[in-house]
């Protein structure tokens, strides 16, 4: 299924290797954590803002990644997922949205059968071989570094929607993101 970026409503990212670098820190307690990356935060206030809804479906369950969600406004997240095109069409039908109007970030193997569902598959740099060969768009920032702003820039520039995301961006304080 192919689109044209000005019909995408919808972003749906992976959590481990694409809002963040993949790695996991592991403190002396067992306990486990993950960094983001704030240029990220500002991509997803932006899309939000100017193109439509983000859904985060991730395989893990993260408290860590649930505070950066809620932090964010982002309202649609399915944490755990042993299934992410199930969860990602139950989460679009109450929203009135499809998977032809669904652009997906992934970054490893289990997202490949999502990117295919999707309308438009991007990929971080370092995202695997395979899951960069069904991408439509490959960042050149590594998951965790930006890529998810970069992509939310290639999507608005090709919707032709850039000027309004600058204006948008105005309006928020990148410290916040």
């Amino acid at each position: 299924m192919t689109s044209d970026a000005a019909t995408i409503r919808c972003l749906c990212l992976d959590v481990d290797g694409v809002l963040t670098d993949g790695r996991l820190y592991v403190d002396e307690d067992g306990r486990v954590t993950r960094a983001f990356h704030i240029q990220d935060g500002l991509g997803i206030k932006l899309f939000r803002d100017v193109l439509g809804e983000v859904v985060v479906i991730s395989g893990k369950a993260s408290r860590a990644t649930e505070h950066r969600l809620k932090a964010l406004g982002v309202q649609h997240y399915r944490l755990g997922s042993a299934d992410k095109l199930t969860d990602l069409q139950e989460i679009l039908g109450p929203l009135g949205l499809t998977l032809a109007e669904t652009a997906v970030m992934g970054d490893d193997w289990p997202d490949a059968p999502l990117m295919r569902a999707c309308a438009y598959p991007l990929a971080p740099a370092d995202a695997a071989n395979e899951v960069r060969q069904i991408a439509r768009y490959v960042t050149r920032r590594n998951g965790g570094c930006g890529a998810v702003r970069e992509a939310v820039e290639h999507l608005l520039r090709e919707a032709g929607r850039w000027e309004q995301a600058l204006g948008s961006a105005v309006a928020h304080d990148a410290t916040r993101a």
